[in-house]
């Protein structure tokens, strides 16, 4: 019988990542699709058996991997592993592998497809003429806005050319940024403070970590300018949700764009799905269809390389564990 690789991430029902992984001699099998992921006992009982997992952002605790002994290699299926206990991944000798370099243009393209969408008014037009009313407000324009970014890497980059490209000034909270690209574009680096004080937009592109939680609260939203707006491509936990409901509610925040949630799938009792004022994605920012074949190919092909005793790219592994030493045959303590 061939090791089974479990893969769990949105959108895993087609891919390379079949072909790969049989070639690579596993068997890929997509998850239940009905069950929560999000549910600890279900997880488990998933995962038994799999030596290997296409992840999405369901969370694999402790307790989750310590009853998942066969589990050798988590490889998420995007940059962010926030859900996953680093730490007992490395005491147990689990590898967690990402797939970088992949997704930011899908990313930057979603980023400004909720940035545009509020600041035409979008989803409160929709809503209105749907109900046969028609609603003219004078709004302001983008080009000619200030767009602050906080988080420069990769997919905080591709954000920022686009952006001059619209004709908008953008500023920076970044705290080792590339001067050569901030120079040839124009962004100016200030404090998160400063930030949020002079943009009329600010997006979020930063990682989930303890020290980020809740990065924009109630004291940062209050920051912001009156009539701005917040867009959030990252982690639903940079921001404090209710903070910005209420911040949304005041109108001191103009208008939101979320792709990413506090709990995610968002639940329905949430005053964010009736406000005319905020534009909602399923976090989907890193889902077009070139990002998806190569994030399934690269997801897969770091799981086949370590089952045949290679190595892959060192930036695609996440933690702390010795890959000098490990060995599939091998694999956890």
């Amino acid at each position: 019988m061939r090791p089974r690789v479990l893969c769990t991430a949105l959108g895993a029902e087609t891919g390379p990542h079949f072909e790969i992984l049989r070639n690579g001699g596993f068997d890929p099998v997509v998850v239940d699709r009905t069950v929560s992921l999000w549910d600890e006992d279900t997880l488990i009982r998933m995962l038994d058996g799999a030596v290997a997992v296409l992840a999405g952002s369901e969370p694999y605790s402790r307790r989750v991997l310590a009853s998942s002994p066969s589990l050798k290699v988590i490889a998420r299926m995007g940059v962010g592993y926030d859900a996953v206990d680093v730490i007992a991944c490395d005491e147990l000798g689990v590898i967690i592998t990402t797939t970088p370099g992949v997704n930011h243009d899908s990313v930057a393209e979603h980023t400004f497809a909720l940035l545009m969408g509020v600041a035409r008014d979008f989803p409160r037009q929709d809503m209105a003429v749907r109900r046969g009313k028609w609603v003219r407000q004078a709004l302001p324009r983008v080009q000619g806005s200030t767009l602050g970014i906080v988080g420069l890497g990769r997919i905080g980059r591709a954000v920022a050319w686009r952006a001059v490209g619209l004709g908008m000034k953008v500023l920076a909270f970044e705290p080792n940024p590339d001067q050569a690209f901030c120079e040839k574009w124009g962004i100016k680096v200030v404090s998160l403070d400063e930030l949020l004080s002079q943009s009329d937009y600010v997006s979020l592109h930063c990682p989930s970590t303890p020290q980020s939680r809740h990065l924009i609260n109630a004291d940062r939203l209050a920051m912001m300018k009156a009539g701005s707006v917040l867009i959030n491509t990252a982690r639903g936990p940079l921001v404090d949700e209710a903070a910005l409901i209420e911040a949304l509610k005041s109108g001191h925040v103009r208008a939101a764009g979320l792709d990413v949630f506090e709990k995610e799938p968002l639940p329905t009792s949430s005053p964010l799905i009736g406000m005319e004022n905020v534009l909602l994605a399923g976090h989907t920012a890193g889902l077009d269809q070139e990002s998806h074949r190569d994030t399934y190919a690269m997801g897969a092909e770091t799981i086949v390389t370590f089952a045949h005793g290679g190595r892959p790219a060192a930036e695609c592994i996440q933690n702390c564990c010795d890959t000098t030493n490990w060995t599939w045959s091998a694999g956890r303590k």
